[in-house]
């Protein structure tokens, strides 16, 4: 028993480690990056940089009609923001800002358009945004490098 114990130890101390978090964060990043960003990819005209599709503004106004912003305002903030904050996520570059801007946007959807998805989907959202506030970036991001050169 001794043995399964300090090899159990030893395997906490590893995954503790600087590199092991610094990886989790990575993911971390991307996974939440992903949702926004395939989310984003639904507002643009396919090709476009970043033209907003015109039935959005139609969508926002019957389908998420809960929403306390017009869509004229709606719309373009939530497919900007949708393709801003993953691509800065992405790069570890202010990552608690663009972590803190995505978690008020979960919160957003759910409170207005989608308030029964809390389980699985929004509280998923939700804890990997938190961390990203607590932790930050990790040693794999511009945050920490600029971090870094700050401090020279």
């Amino acid at each position: 028993m001794k043995r399964i114990i300090a090899l159990y130890d030893r395997g906490v101390v590893l995954a503790a480690g600087r590199i092991p978090e610094a990886i989790a964060l990575l993911l971390l990043r991307l996974a939440l990056a992903g949702v926004f960003w395939r989310s984003g990819q639904t507002k643009v005209v396919d090709g476009g940089v970043l033209q907003i599709d015109p039935a959005q503004y139609d969508l926002f106004a019957s389908e998420f009609s809960g929403l306390p912003f017009d869509p004229a305002l709606a719309v373009p903030l939530t497919t900007y923001a949708e393709h801003l904050f993953p691509i800065l996520l992405l790069l570890g570059l202010a990552t608690r800002l663009s972590a803190g801007a995505l978690l008020a946007m979960t919160l957003v959807i759910q409170l207005f358009v989608f308030p029964d998805a809390w389980w699985p989907v929004h509280s998923l959202w939700v804890a990997m945004a938190a961390i990203l506030i607590v932790r930050g970036g990790g040693l794999f991001s511009l945050d920490a490098i600029i971090a870094r050169l700050r401090r020279r």
